[in-house]
């Protein structure tokens, strides 16, 4: 499987406007594999919990060692300000970028029971919004294209699923 995944990353971002996202497991064995190999900028997923924001400590972590550049965190599932607070703590304390914050959205859970993408289901929601704000965020940080060469930004879920 790890093949085929690298094999179509590979061929997706061959031009500066071509743009490949990947949403990956929780798991380090993408990057362990290579599959992160042709990434130019990794996405970290937590929420506001110890453990998840340890486990994107640790994959931003492995990221750096393969020498991918660009590693941020993305808060998910922000409830608050204090919520987005620990997460803002924790990342200065571990020297970890926040690339976006996504609210927690009710109905998210809607668009899971319908087998529907959040954007298909529920269009004006405000996690969508701040989905699509990250978008444009990582685009013009990147002159309006994929980061580097085109290649995937990799989205690895430090949540355990969601």
């Amino acid at each position: 499987m790890h093949a085929t995944v690298r094999s179509v990353i590979e061929a997706a971002g061959n031009s500066p406007q071509e743009v490949c996202i990947l949403d990956t497991e929780a798991s380090p064995e993408h990057l362990s594999r290579g599959t992160a190999r042709y990434a130019d900028a990794m996405l970290c997923i937590v929420e506001p919990y110890y453990k998840s924001l340890e486990t994107g400590r640790r994959m931003a972590a492995l990221a750096h060692d393969l020498g991918l550049v660009r590693v941020a965190l993305v808060a998910n599932k922000i409830r608050d300000e204090r919520e987005l607070e620990a997460v803002r703590e924790f990342a200065d304390r571990n020297g970890l970028e926040i690339a976006g914050v996504i609210p927690f959205d009710e109905g998210m859970p809607g668009a899971e029971r319908a087998e529907a993408a959040p954007l298909d289901f529920s269009p004006d929601a405000p996690a969508v919004a701040a989905i699509a704000a990250l978008a444009r965020g990582m685009a013009d940080a990147n002159g309006g294209a994929a980061p580097g060469n085109g290649a995937a930004t990799g989205l690895a879920e430090a949540d355990g699923g969601g």
